[in-house]
């Protein structure tokens, strides 16, 4: 979907590994149907994101975390770095910390799931622009 760089860099045991966040997910087939891992004995925090119909999130970044969204319903809109993408259900992308980003709703309510990685904290938002007032 994006040509981003999905790489990152994590030191364990003294020695510095090379993870593709994206191709690091997992798909594990089993009898009654499988499962996705997105993460692994890892430092993240996960969140399932509700956008009622037509609203949208403040455009922002962070510095201390990267994010992977997962689309879960129809209507999310992801804005990565001035880019707009309506992805389809179980489409993926990583926001690099540093990127802007968006999620909005086309119209209907919905949802994604997101996976942070590295240190997670709330006021670690800069809002750059905030339908609600909060920049």
């Amino acid at each position: 979907m994006w040509k981003s760089h999905a790489y990152v860099y994590v030191e364990l045991g003294g020695r510095v590994l090379e993870i593709d966040r994206l191709a690091a997910v997992v798909r594990d087939e089993r009898p009654w149907g499988g499962f996705e891992r997105y993460t692994h004995n890892e430092t993240s925090t996960v969140k399932i994101i509700e956008v009622a119909p037509g609203q949208r999130l403040s455009l922002q970044r962070h510095k201390y975390r990267d994010e992977l969204w997962v689309a879960l319903d129809p209507g999310a809109v992801f804005e990565i770095d001035g880019e707009r993408v309506e992805p389809s259900v179980g489409d993926r992308v990583l926001i690099r910390a540093g990127q802007t980003h968006r999620l909005s709703s086309s119209g209907p309510a919905t949802r994604i799931l997101e996976v942070a990685f590295g240190h997670f904290d709330e006021d670690d938002i800069e809002r750059l622009d905030d339908a609600y007032g909060r920049t």
